[in-house]
């Protein structure tokens, strides 16, 4: 694997940075399926020179490894003592952070129809979304990142001044999957991911919302680039960035 590496993602301290470095910078990028999260934050990333977090792998990861080992995904603890056992890593590959296991990352594996089917069961499990946001806020010793999910905003990174939600029409969702060769009740969806308890889907304090119907994904992604350089720029200027 190319790139750089990190150390088992198993949840132990991490040791304090020294004083007068900066904190990496984190663009939070949430927002319902098909609402062009993926698109947006691979633009964003790529024009910023930052890293891309695709949060949605790691919870996808996980229901494939579950898949391949027997777990019964319907069994909270089962899913949930998975976290605590599986040997995992994370890896710069060429600007995208991965979560590895046993050293391999299911890169098709975890796109098939059997997998995204497990996908919601395992992502529900309180303990599995807190080993995740621990996992997911290590992200940041790779430097600025660009990560996308559905509570990077409100859970992984609340604290991050570049919150974006970006949302479209059913209809405009419903085209977006089909034309991708998915079928998918994003209605259920979107009911199932912000009623859960653990964590649910809602806009971000503070967050920029963004209405990507009839948009292109070089409109959206211009949007968020401007603000971004604009509040870097701010920061520049104050002498706080």
């Amino acid at each position: 694997m190319k790139g750089q590496q990190a150390e088992s993602t198993s949840p132990t301290p991490r040791k304090p940075r020294r004083r007068g470095r900066s904190k990496p910078i984190v663009v939070a990028i949430d927002g319902t399926s098909a609402s062009g999260k993926s698109t947006n934050a691979k633009r964003v990333a790529k024009a910023l020179n930052f890293r891309y977090v695709d949060t949605g792998a790691m919870y996808r990861t996980l229901a494939w490894y579950c898949l391949k080992r027997g777990v019964d995904i319907h069994a909270p603890k089962a899913v949930a003592a998975v976290c605590r056992k599986w040997k995992t890593r994370l890896v710069d590959a060429d600007g995208q952070i991965r979560l590895l296991v046993d050293g391999y990352y299911p890169e098709r594996e975890i796109r098939t129809a059997e997998t995204s089917a497990a996908v919601p069961h395992v992502a529900a499990v309180p303990q599995v979304r807190q080993w995740m946001k621990r996992l997911q806020r290590r992200c940041a010793q790779f430097g600025n990142l660009v990560m996308e999910g559905r509570d990077i905003g409100t859970n992984v990174f609340p604290e991050t001044e570049f919150k974006f939600y970006l949302d479209a029409s059913l209809a405009e969702r419903a085209k977006r999957r089909e034309a991708d060769g998915i079928r998918e009740d994003l209605a259920q969806r979107d009911r199932r991911d912000s009623q859960r308890a653990a964590a649910p889907l809602m806009v971000p304090l503070g967050a920029v919302v963004i209405d990507t119907s009839g948009r292109t994904p070089e409109e959206t992604s211009r949007e968020i680039l401007d603000r971004v350089r604009s509040k870097l720029e701010t920061r520049r200027s104050d002498g706080t960035g």
